[in-house]
């Protein structure tokens, strides 16, 4: 057991496989989005379609219209191929657990530009809460990630020599 948690509640105890659970499926959800995208072909048309929309949408703010437009309007194959790659790699650093802090920070601004550009559907309102869980405690959610397998790996294959960050004080 953690001496960190123990004699605490059990909330506290739970709150790192939580914030875990949360990562992970912000993490799918993420990786879900781009292969529905691959799946559907989405491309230049798509972007485009979305650029459109956004010019005559009431919702969408004038100066959010105008960045699109000059920024994925203006290479709308690239950002055809960049959305679901960058979508992809959002899901798998989060399923892997690498800098969760930074990765759900980027999910959130990549989902604050989905909500400007009026391109809502049910489940960017749960990625935002599961976002929210990861940025709020970031290393109760980096816990059972890649990056601590590796050194618990190393000391597994090597016992005489123990990682620093796993030695108890």
């Amino acid at each position: 057991m953690n001496a960190q948690l123990r004699g605490r509640t059990t909330p506290a105890r739970l709150l790192p496989y939580l914030a875990v659970a949360a990562r992970v499926a912000l993490g799918v959800l993420w990786l879900g989005e781009s292969r529905t995208k691959f799946a559907a072909g989405f491309g230049a048309a798509d972007i485009g379609l979305v650029v459109q929309s956004t010019a005559g949408n009431s919702r969408v703010p004038g100066w959010y219209a105008d960045l699109l437009a000059h920024t994925i309007g203006a290479a709308p194959a690239l950002a055809g191929v960049a959305v679901p790659l960058t979508e992809g790699a959002l899901g798998v650093l989060l399923v892997l657990g690498v800098l969760p802090r930074w990765v759900a920070a980027a999910a959130t601004l990549v989902l604050a530009s989905y909500w400007l550009s009026d391109q809502l559907i049910v489940q960017y309102p749960v990625m935002l809460a599961l976002g929210a869980v990861v940025l709020l405690f970031p290393a109760a959610a980096a816990r059972l990630s890649v990056v601590q397998l590796v050194p618990w790996l190393r000391t597994r294959r090597h016992p005489g020599v123990v990682h620093p960050r796993f030695t108890r004080p």
